[in-house]
C-alpha cells in the first residue's frame, strides 16, 4: 500500500490537547503509523473474509526508525505469516524514499460483527456509545 503523509498526520496533531506533542517536529506520528500499518493489513485481507466478518488489531510490535515529513510517500508491505484459529499474524515493513522507517509484526483477530457487538453491549451495560456505566457515577 502507498500512503502520502498529510500534515494532519504529524506529531503536533496527534493529540491537539497535548502541549507536549504540539512542541514536537512536523513528522509522521508513530500513533498514525500504527493506524496505517493496520489499514494495510486490512486491505491485504480484502475478499478473504465472510460478509459478517471483520478483523480488529490485537497486538502491535513495531519499530519507528526514521522520521517522515509531510508530503512523502510511504510504501507499506505486509505478509500474512501465521494463522492460528482466528488470530492472524502479519510481518510488516514501511519505507519512504530515504529507506526503511518501520518493521515488525501486527496481530489481528477475525471477529463476527454481530457477536462482537453483543459482547460490547454486555460490557457497556447496553450503551451504544461504548461508554461503561459505573455504580455511583
Amino acid at each position: 500500500m502507498t500512503y502520502t503523509v498529510p500534515p494532519e498526520r504529524t506529531v503536533p496533531r496527534l493529540l491537539p490537547e497535548s502541549a507536549e506533542f504540539a512542541a514536537l517536529p512536523d513528522v509522521l506520528a508513530t500513533g498514525y503509523l500504527v493506524g496505517i500499518v493496520e489499514w494495510a493489513c486490512m486491505r491485504a485481507l480484502a475478499g478473504q473474509l465472510e460478509d459478517a466478518e471483520r478483523t480488529l488489531g490485537v497486538h502491535v510490535d513495531l519499530s519507528h526508525e526514521a522520521p517522515t515529513p509531510p508530503g512523502e510517500d510511504l510504501t507499506v508491505t505486509v505478509e500474512l505469516v501465521s494463522v492460528e484459529g482466528r488470530r492472524l499474524t502479519f510481518s510488516v515493513q514501511a519505507s519512504d524514499d530515504a529507506g526503511v522507517i518501520c518493521r515488525g509484526t501486527h496481530k489481528r483477530a477475525v471477529i463476527d460483527v454481530a457477536r462482537f457487538t453483543d459482547r460490547l453491549a454486555a460490557r457497556t451495560g447496553g450503551r451504544s456509545d461504548g461508554q461503561v456505566e459505573t455504580a455511583g457515577h
